[in-house]
């Protein structure tokens, strides 16, 4: 099974795709004229979503944020397209 899935790995059929795109972050989403749809935060007090949307677009934008002082980086965020 180990062999099997280096050979995926290394022939680029699984595993992480690779994007000619930058990722998307909010200070983008904001300058490109998304305008924030919702929000909620967790119940822990350190993660939050926050919901796009654009005027000129059929989909939404989902970012997740989690604030950890533990960690460095102590933001992590994570944005992605809802189709």
């Amino acid at each position: 099974m180990r062999s099997l899935l280096s050979l995926l790995i290394a022939t680029g059929l699984f595993g992480p795709a690779i994007s000619a795109e930058p990722a998307i972050t909010i200070e983008r989403l904001m300058t490109d004229g998304w305008q924030i749809a919702g929000y909620t935060g967790g119940f822990d007090n350190r993660t939050s979503l926050i919901l796009f949307r654009h005027p000129d677009k059929t989909h939404l934008v989902q970012c997740s944020v989690l604030h950890d002082v533990t960690r460095t980086p102590r933001v992590n965020l994570n944005c992605y397209e809802l189709r």
